[in-house]
């Protein structure tokens, strides 16, 4: 799909036009005020990522008197569940300097989720500035399938209103939870990510993440050490076949990829270690037989599915920014506002970070 056909979509209304009553009593249209981040699927292709050297923010911030100065000016931080997500408020992350950046991915990476409310300065800096933001945490990710605004491909967006979605939704299914970490089948998946919505629905349409971290440690140490020897791939074929059956948007602006990532991983400034499988897009294990790979994983995704102990959920009020690191945790957006034909139209900035490092030092991460 061109950016011109997005673009007569969006004249359509409600995508970027309401209606409102003017003073004669007579509707008058209303232009949306994040227009100008509705999202275009260009017809650019990009080639291979390339292989880089992530530099994490959070080693620096460990070298800081106080790692944990950033939070000084906060009027209250409350931790969401004993291990996953605190909740922030009175700090405003548009004026964040760039040590306290490095503090808050080391905060995000110790707590898997940071969530800071009254953050309108933040998103109405616009664009340009989300890419600035993004990049002082790791190099831009670009999707290869999903929209984005208009000359910023390293803005993923995620729309959904009462005539269109651009969101990756298995309508066959009897719910719409799929756990994941963002686009574990590139070589360097993503560290922290921010996530933001420009518009919700009324009620519903809440984010739901578990703990990576603590899922692992409900495991037996018999086991775990077993799955510390097992390896996975990962892939993103089946996302990219989804777009060109003509669905989200009809792109695929880079060829899918799948590589291999260990089963349990560690991240590289807590030192903490994670399960890293995820059922939207852990495809098998290598050195299993097919009964046995799938079995293993079917186990695993059910953990994860009904841990609820160890999850927290997110409630979207306006101008919240939710950070997350995907190394340690994962996510599952909740559509459950589809009835109400309420548009929820979300941006996030996803720069990658370093590929997996195995818990178990040594593991051979070749096919």
């Amino acid at each position: 799909m061109s950016s011109t056909i997005v673009q007569t979509q969006s004249e359509s209304a409600p995508a970027a036009l309401k209606l409102q009553a003017s003073a004669n009593g007579k509707p008058e249209k209303e232009e949306y005020r994040y227009s100008h981040l509705l999202p275009v699927f260009s017809q650019d292709h990009y080639p291979p990522l390339t292989p880089f050297e992530h530099s994490d923010p959070g080693h620096r911030a460990l070298n800081h008197p106080n790692p944990r100065s950033f939070l000084d000016s906060a009027a209250s931080i409350i931790e969401l569940t004993p291990n996953l997500g605190t909740e922030v408020h009175g700090v405003n992350l548009r004026a964040l300097d760039s040590d306290a950046r490095d503090q808050l991915a080391l905060e995000v990476a110790r707590r898997g989720l940071v969530v800071f409310r009254d953050q309108q300065e933040f998103i109405d800096a616009g664009p340009d500035f989300y890419r600035e933001w993004g990049s002082h945490f790791g190099r831009l990710h670009i999707h290869p399938t999903s929209g984005h605004p208009q000359g910023y491909p390293e803005v993923h967006l995620v729309y959904r209103d009462a005539n269109s979605s651009f969101n990756f939704e298995i309508e066959d299914s009897i719910t719409s939870t799929v756990w994941h970490s963002d686009v574990s089948y590139e070589l360097q998946p993503p560290g922290l990510t921010t996530f933001f919505l420009l518009s919700q629905p009324s009620t519903g349409g809440d984010t739901l993440f578990t703990s990576q971290v603590s899922s692992l440690k409900k495991l037996s140490p018999q086991f775990v050490a077993f799955l510390k020897t097992l390896k996975a791939v990962h892939s993103g074929i089946e996302q990219a076949n989804f777009s060109r059956s003509g669905k989200r948007g009809g792109i695929v602006r880079r060829e899918p990829v799948e590589h291999v990532h260990p089963l349990v991983r560690k991240h590289p400034v807590t030192g903490e270690e994670a399960l890293y499988v995820n059922r939207q897009f852990t495809r098998r294990i290598l050195g299993l037989k097919r009964e046995e790979s799938e079995t293993l994983l079917k186990f695993l995704y059910d953990h994860i599915d009904k841990g609820g102990d160890v999850q927290a959920r997110v409630h979207w009020t306006p101008n919240t920014v939710v950070l997350w690191d995907n190394r340690v945790t994962a996510h599952s957006a909740i559509v459950d506002y589809g009835e109400s034909k309420e548009r929820r139209h979300g941006a996030r900035i996803t720069p990658q970070a370093e590929r997996p490092i195995p818990a178990l030092e040594g593991l051979d991460l070749s096919v």
